[in-house]
């Protein structure tokens, strides 16, 4: 079992995550979304392609930018399609 935690709360928690890069990805359904908020910042992979970004925030503590997915990655990353990876302090493991 693997789980993403930040300042205490699970933000996810699964057994079928996809691990790219040393990164956990997690599936949607493993992952609590009343805590991350959609942020406008955007980044490009040439490998898995565009990424939107999620702001965590529990209680009044906001994590800016510490979650991202691949909505529509490229052929090859398929895998990861709509998953949920973290950094920026978030514990995974």
């Amino acid at each position: 079992m693997v789980s993403a935690i930040w300042n205490g709360a699970t933000i996810a928690t699964s057994e079928e995550t996809v691990v790219i890069d040393g990164n956990h990805y997690f599936p949607p359904s493993a992952v609590d979304f009343g805590l991350l908020e959609m942020s406008p910042h955007t980044s490009v992979c040439p490998i898995k392609g565009a990424a939107r970004y999620f702001h965590v925030r529990v209680g009044e503590d906001l994590n800016v930018n510490a979650a991202w997915t691949y909505p529509e990655p490229n052929p090859g990353s398929e895998g990861i399609r709509d998953h949920i990876a973290f950094w920026k302090g978030v514990e995974v493991g």
